[in-house]
């Protein structure tokens, strides 16, 4: 099947108060529950497929796939 599907690469999440993000200028940071070097979630739909690490391909981010979610944890994540 050629139809295309978006694929999101989930870096880490974290909860700002309001005032916090509307005081955010550029060069601010951002601080992440997710440690460096710490496998990222590759969802489609909403729904885990896979875990992978960044990588640098050329000038752009890219993730090589390090485990493909199980059964399991899909339908985990469905539920």
């Amino acid at each position: 099947m050629d139809v295309s599907i978006p694929v999101l690469v989930e870096l880490g999440k974290t909860e700002m108060v309001m005032h916090d993000v509307l005081s955010l200028t550029p060069g601010a940071i951002i601080e992440l529950d997710s440690l460096a070097g710490e496998p990222v979630k590759i969802t489609v739909r909403g729904k885990l497929i896979a875990y992978g690490e960044v990588v640098v391909v050329d000038e752009n981010f890219g993730v090589k796939i390090t485990k493909i979610a199980s059964a399991q944890e899909r339908i985990k994540k469905m539920a």
